[in-house]
C-alpha cells in the first residue's frame, strides 16, 4: 500500500497537477488538503485542457475517488462552476468519484471581499493576493468564526450560527473599510444558490478514509502551491495562508493516522513566481520575456505574468528539505530547448559572502545571485519518451540539478500532455 504526497518544492506553478494526473494511475484514491481557489493545477490529457482550483487533478482518472479534505478553503460558489465546467467536456463528476470532507470550512462571499479590500489599504505594501478570499479565510478559521460543510445538513443551526458570524463580519465590513454590510437575505441566495447543490457530495471522509486504509487502498495526497509559499516555513510575510508541506497531508485530509510513503516533490527546470516578495533568481528584461513566452509562464487563476528566472539551488535545496522529498519530478525540461547555455543560480551572495543555506526571509532582499551556466541542446526534446533519447547535455542538466539538490530525479517533464514524461 502507498500513500503518496504530490509538493511543489519552490514557489508553486511547478506542475503538480500534471504530475498527479499522470500518477493517478497507480492510486485508488487522490485527496486535497489544504488551500483553496487561489491557484491553478493546469492538466492536459485525452479529455482536454483545464485549469483546476479546487478539484483534484485525479477526477479525470476513472474508478478514482477525489476527496476535498477539512484544510481546505472550500468556496462553494467556485467549486460549483469548476464542476460544471469540467462536466461540460464530457468528464464525470458524481458523489461517487467526489467527496467533501464535513468538517471542511465554507469560504464565504464576505472572505473575498475583505482580501480585495485589504489589498487596496495597503496599496503599494500589498502582498500579492490573487483577491480570492483565502487569507481573511484562513484568518476566521483559526478563530473559529467559520462554517462546516456538515452544517448544511442541519438547517436551522446553521442560520443561527451563520447570522451570528454575520453579526460579527459586519463590523470589520463597515467600521473597518466602509463598506456595506451583509444581510440575511443575501446569504439565503448563496445557501440556496451555491451551497445547496454542493450538498449531496458532503460526507464524512475521515470515516471513508480509515476504511480505505483497512481495506489497503492507495492515496495520494496533492497540495497546492510550494515549500516557499508555506505559512510557517515560506518567505513570510509573501506566503499563502495554510501549510503547503507533505507532513500537514495526514491533518489536512481527514486521516490523522495514515502514514506518508513517498513524497513527489515537484521542481521546474527553471524558477517561476506569482505574485510579491524576494525572489533573488530573477530575471528581467527581453531575457526574461523570452523565457516567459516559451514557457507560456503565465498565472492559471489570475492570467497574470509570472516572474521567471534561473533554476534556484538554493532555494530548490530548502524546498527538499522542508518536504523530506523522497523523489523529485522535473518538469518543463523542453522550455530551455532554446538556449546556447543555460543559467542555474547554484549559490547566493550576502553582504559579500556566498551562502549555500536559504536565508532567514528578511535577509532575502539583501541577496544577490550568483549564476554559473551549463551548455544548451538546441534541440526539440518534446518526444523523448525514454532517458537515453535525450542529448546528453540535457541528460547532464538533469544530473547536475539532481547532484545539487541531494534527491533522485525520477521524472522528467518534457512536454504538458500526459505522456510526454521520462521515467528514469
Amino acid at each position: 500500500m502507498r500513500n503518496g504526497t504530490i509538493v511543489g518544492i519552490n514557489w508553486g506553478d511547478e506542475g503538480k497537477g500534471r504530475m498527479v494526473d499522470l500518477l493517478t494511475e497507480d492510486y485508488d484514491i487522490v485527496c486535497r488538503f489544504q488551500g483553496g481557489g487561489n491557484a491553478g493545477h493546469t492538466v492536459i490529457n485525452d479529455k482536454g485542457k483545464f485549469a483546476l482550483h479546487l478539484l483534484p487533478s485525479g477526477i479525470f482518472r476513472d474508478g478514482v475517488v477525489n476527496i476535498l479534505g477539512n484544510g481546505v478553503a472550500l468556496d462553494p460558489e467556485n467549486l460549483l462552476k469548476e464542476i460544471e465546467d469540467v462536466q461540460s467536456k464530457g468528464v464525470s463528476i458524481t458523489p461517487a468519484n467526489l467527496k467533501i470532507s464535513d468538517r471542511a470550512s465554507l469560504l464565504v462571499p464576505w472572505h473575498r471581499d475583505l482580501d480585495c479590500l485589504e489589498e487596496q489599504r495597503l496599496a503599494d505594501k500589498k502582498y500579492g493576493s490573487t483577491k480570492q478570499g483565502i487569507a481573511p479565510f484562513y484568518s476566521d478559521k483559526y478563530q473559529k468564526k467559520t462554517i462546516l460543510a456538515g452544517e448544511l445538513f442541519y438547517p436551522e443551526e446553521l442560520k443561527r450560527h451563520l447570522l451570528d458570524i454575520m453579526e460579527w463580519k459586519n463590523l470589520t465590513l463597515t467600521k473597518v473599510y466602509g463598506a456595506e454590510p451583509y444581510t440575511e437575505a443575501k446569504l439565503d441566495e448563496w445557501l440556496k444558490d451555491s451551497c445547496e447543490k454542493i450538498k449531496p457530495f458532503v460526507c464524512d471522509t475521515g470515516t471513508f478514509l480509515k476504511n480505505a486504509q483497512k481495506e489497503k487502498k492507495s492515496i495520494l495526497f496533492e497540495a497546492q502551491l510550494g515549500s516557499l509559499r508555506d505559512l510557517d516555513y515560506g518567505i513570510v510575510p509573501y506566503t499563502t495562508s495554510s501549510n503547503t508541506i507533505a507532513a500537514y497531508a495526514p491533518i489536512g485530509s481527514g486521516c490523522p493516522s495514515v502514514k506518508i510513503t513517498d513524497v513527489i516533490g515537484v521542481v521546474k527546470a527553471y524558477s517561476t513566481c506569482v505574485g510579491e516578495g524576494p525572489f533573488v533568481c530573477e530575471m528581467f528584461g527581453d531575457e526574461a520575456e523570452e523565457l516567459r513566452k516559451a514557457g507560456n509562464e503565465y498565472g492559471a487563476k489570475t492570467g497574470r505574468p509570472r516572474r521567471v528566472g534561473p533554476l534556484d539551488i538554493v532555494a530548490t535545496r530548502y524546498g527538499v528539505e522542508v518536504q523530506a522529498a523522497t523523489e523529485i519530478a522535473l518538469t518543463k525540461l523542453d522550455v530551455l530547448s532554446y538556449m546556447e547555455k543555460i543559467p542555474v543560480t547554484t549559490h547566493y551572495e550576502l553582504d559579500g559572502k556566498q551562502i549555500d543555506e536559504f536565508p532567514f526571509p528578511v535577509l532575502l532582499n539583501s541577496c544577490k545571485p550568483v549564476t554559473e551556466y551549463l551548455p544548451g541542446w538546441k534541440c526539440d526534446i518534446s518526444k523523448a519518451r525514454k532517458w537515453k533519447d535525450l542529448p546528453k547535455e540535457a541528460r547532464d542538466y538533469v544530473e547536475y540539478v539532481e547532484k545539487a539538490i541531494g534527491c533522485r530525479i525520477k521524472y522528467v517533464s518534457v512536454g504538458a500532455e500526459r505522456e510526454a514524461i521520462i521515467i528514469r
